[in-house]
């Protein structure tokens, strides 16, 4: 358990806070870039970390996330026209550029320079792997983006979405890196992530008590879940969780790759990211429909919304008769919907002080240290993990290893990908 006041701590990210102090140090996946698909086009509200912001794409294609009201009288820039290297209020007709300064101010007399002592919060922006990212932190300190495999693939390889769930993002978090409740919320949905060939249905259902071994890295964690196989063999499942919010989920046998993010909207909710991707040949016909059916990581949206269809309003559509018949253990449709439903269920920031854990939380309760020893060093005056872009060029894996050999040792050359077999579209090593 953790105390209440480690528990305000991890959970509020909010501008001014020490977590959020933290996770400003780091690019923030903001919106997909086909949410800003042209030159001009209608701008889009984003909140991050409790900060109410406004993207736009200007008519040089450069992308703007300012503050979404405009300072002379706190209007939404929203209602606002996007044109000419410019947002433009409804209102007055103040122009704001991509920077943030005032590029015209009609409404004040020709000869007043009024217009350049204004300026609007706003946060440099870049795009990589179909996604818009911001940096919200000190200008100065601005790492390089983060170099995950699902990010330097070609298009074609790859597939990204994002959802609202509605509690803070660390619970979400520690879900993404709980390998022990695959074996039991998800024993009637795991084709779902489209298993076609190897045993990892069957060996997971072997063992619904794996053994954990954690172990720190220069990103985060690296987080080896063990179940017997056989007399002469362990069966490991294995994650990494990179600072501040990426964790990766271990394949299943033909599968395409996958992985999410869970970033703070503000404290009580946060977007879910995922992406499914192939390192070594584009997103097949089958990838595709498997993956937007809503069965594995991608759900079903309400149309022009981030909400899910299946949600906390409509009890996530639960089937009770396909829960009776082992269908489902939460009569849930779908894994990712399986865990919005459970990790939402917690409340909106879930009292860690109550709760009691037990050995198959060991992943998690390292995770909690490590984001808590980061944000209280960085009040120290010490530099955040996971910062250095080539630490995330990691795979994750679910191997089968002789029960002599550490899964460190063994799964290896699973566990890390270089930009040569990208470059080249060399096969993946086969897997469980």
């Amino acid at each position: 358990m953790l105390s209440h006041e480690d528990n305000e701590l991890l959970t509020r990210t909010g501008s001014g806070t020490p977590m959020g102090d933290l996770f400003r140090r780091y690019w923030i996946p903001a919106l997909e870039s086909g949410e800003l698909p042209e030159p001009d086009c209608p701008p889009v509200r984003v909140t991050l970390l409790g900060e109410q912001l406004l993207a736009f794409r200007d008519t040089n294609g450069a992308i703007g996330l300012v503050d979404e009201f405009c300072p002379h009288r706190k209007v939404s820039l929203f209602f606002g026209l996007n044109e000419n290297c410019g947002l433009r209020c409804a209102y007055h007709g103040w122009k704001f550029d991509t920077t943030g300064h005032c590029v015209d101010m009609p409404s004040e007399p020709p000869e007043s320079n009024f217009k350049d002592k204004v300026t609007i919060k706003s946060y440099p922006c870049e795009e990589r792997g179909g996604v818009i990212w911001t940096y919200m932190g000190p200008p100065e300190l601005k790492p390089e983006l983060p170099e995950q495999e699902w990010m330097l693939v070609p298009d074609s390889h790859r597939l990204v979405s994002r959802r609202l769930q509605e509690c803070n993002y660390f619970q979400a978090l520690e879900g993404g890196i709980d390998s022990s409740h695959v074996s039991i919320l998800h024993a009637g949905s795991v084709l779902g992530l489209g298993v076609s060939k190897g045993k990892s249905k069957d060996l997971l259902a072997k063992d619904t008590s794996p053994k954990f071994e954690v172990a720190e890295e220069e990103y985060g964690l690296l987080i080896g879940a063990k179940r017997k196989a056989n007399e002469e063999e362990n069966y490991w499942r294995i994650t990494q969780f990179l600072m501040p919010w990426y964790t990766m989920i271990p394949p299943f046998g033909g599968a395409p790759r996958g992985g999410h993010a869970w970033v703070p909207v503000d404290d009580d909710s946060c977007m879910t990211w995922s992406w499914s991707w192939r390192p070594d040949q584009p997103l097949t016909e089958q990838d595709m429909k498997r993956e937007l059916s809503g069965l594995g990581l991608h759900l079903k949206l309400i149309e022009g919304t981030k909400r899910t269809i299946a949600n906390k309003d409509n009890d996530y559509m639960i089937d009770r008769e396909a829960q009776k018949n082992g269908l489902s253990t939460a009569g849930i449709i779908g894994v990712s919907a399986e865990d919005q439903a459970v990790q939402e269920s917690q409340g909106t920031i879930a009292d860690r002080s109550a709760e009691r854990l037990g050995t198959s939380d060991a992943a998690i309760i390292k995770a909690r240290r490590v984001v808590l020893n980061a944000c209280k060093n960085l009040m120290n005056g010490i530099e955040p993990p996971g910062l250095n872009p080539e630490t995330h060029r990691v795979r994750s894996a679910s191997v089968l290893l002789p029960n002599n050999v550490a899964f460190q040792v063994g799964a290896q050359k699973h566990l890390h990908f270089t930009m040569e077999q990208l470059e080249h579209g060399m096969a993946e090593e086969e897997v469980v």
